[in-house]
């Protein structure tokens, strides 16, 4: 078997352990659980608490202690352990406890699994540039054949998905114990836990530019949180209720039809370097933050019937809102920083997305949906993000510079 197979091997299953819950459980839970949508928020804010600091202290220890892999494999046997745990529960406090633990355990593998892809790729003699985007590809790949599995199998609206989840995250435990070895450094120089969680790097907060393009990282992080925890949920339970729409396709395979923001992210990714070449970084994230009102608004305008065509249009805008805004940010952060912070400083921007964004989205969307129902609250939501497109046109201002983004867009 040959090294970038055993990757592409863990990249498609790292994230089809993510895919068989992240875009169902909500409709699992306001669905089959009838939970009240700011519970519901707050189990995808879970993401957010875990994304503020487990993946530093699980970087020191794969640095210092603990080869990567070897601990990308117990962090998914952990994660695993408590989804099985989570399932059979229904009450709100241990399911959410439980999911929160698992959670806790799981968010640190994207990041290490990026570590053992990078040091496999360089130890092979491979360009890690070149050769690493498409091998990341497939987990993207495998986060929509859990998806639709999931789907197919009827596990979309019960706790089956969580078991799936927790079957794939095992075999992914096992199979991390035999990929290449990463060294660890016992003799590293010793720094202070700011500097090892990367807290250095919000030093970059007194650079004006670089605060502001971090705010509003944070608020496109909200919106990412809003339609992961209510798309299915809405699909599924709202029209579900309506006899007009009862059996449609957008009803009951709901997760097949959001899979398609998935496979745009794929082609998405492709158009990035262009665009950033040819229009810069403020123009590609007024594109993403103007992408996220449409896919509200078709959310909310579309319907399984006849409107049927507005939620695949939706879908298909997701890729443009969420490459856009993720996958050209961090290129900007990695463009606009210093060599000695960039790594910290990646961190920074995934705190303020995955982190901030995603616990403040979480909430506060759930708080929207209770107060407002369905579908006014898409209709906030795509008000919230051309809000937030305008103001950022107004008070972000950077000179594009075509020949600067040269090394970084190839």
């Amino acid at each position: 078997m040959g090294l970038k197979f055993r990757l592409v091997v863990m990249n498609f299953l790292q994230y089809a352990v993510w895919g068989a819950w992240l875009i169902s459980l909500g409709a699992y839970l306001g669905g089959s659980l009838k939970f009240e949508g700011f519970q519901i928020g707050s189990f995808f804010a879970t993401m957010g608490i875990a994304s503020l600091f487990m993946p530093g202290i699980m970087g020191i220890i794969a640095d210092r202690w603990i080869p990567a892999q070897k601990l990308l494999g117990v962090c998914h046997f952990l994660a695993a352990t408590f989804l099985v745990l989570a399932a059979p529960m229904t009450d709100y406090s241990t399911l959410y406890s439980l999911i929160l633990c698992s959670v806790m355990f799981y968010m640190p593998t994207i990041a290490l699994s990026n570590s053992v892809a990078y040091n496999a790729l360089t130890k092979g003699g491979f360009n890690t540039v070149k050769d690493f985007p498409p091998i990341r590809v497939w987990g993207t790949v495998g986060f929509i054949v859990s998806m639709i599995a999931v789907d197919l199998l009827g596990y979309a609206h019960s706790s089956f998905q969580l078991y799936m989840s927790a079957a794939i995250g095992f075999v992914l435990s096992i199979y991390s114990f035999t990929l290449p070895n990463c060294d660890i450094n016992k003799n590293v120089e010793k720094k202070s836990w700011v500097d090892y969680m990367g807290l250095r790097a919000f030093t970059l907060f007194k650079q004006k530019k670089m605060a502001i393009f971090f705010v509003f990282s944070m608020m496109l992080g909200m919106s990412l949180q809003i339609t992961n925890a209510f798309a299915n949920d809405y699909l599924t339970n709202f029209f579900g209720k309506n006899v007009l729409y009862q059996g449609t396709f957008g009803v009951e395979h709901a997760n097949i039809l959001i899979s398609l923001s998935q496979a745009s992210e794929t082609l998405c990714i492709l158009l990035i370097p262009f665009f950033l070449r040819k229009f810069g970084i403020k123009k590609v994230m007024l594109i993403s933050m103007v992408a996220w009102v449409l896919r509200f608004g078709l959310l909310g305008t579309g319907n399984p019937g006849g409107g049927v065509w507005m939620l695949v249009l939706s879908m298909i805008v997701y890729g443009v809102a969420f490459d856009f805004f993720n996958i050209s940010g961090s290129l900007f952060v990695e463009n606009e920083t210093d060599s000695s912070i960039r790594s910290s400083a990646q961190g920074v921007f995934m705190i303020m997305t995955n982190g901030f964004g995603a616990f403040i989205g979480s909430y506060v969307a759930g708080w929207i949906v209770d107060l407002a129902g369905w579908p006014k609250s898409w209709f906030i939501f795509a008000g919230y993000s051309l809000l937030v497109a305008i103001v950022f046109g107004i008070v972000f201002k950077y000179k594009h510079d075509p020949a600067k983004l040269e090394k970084v867009a190839h």
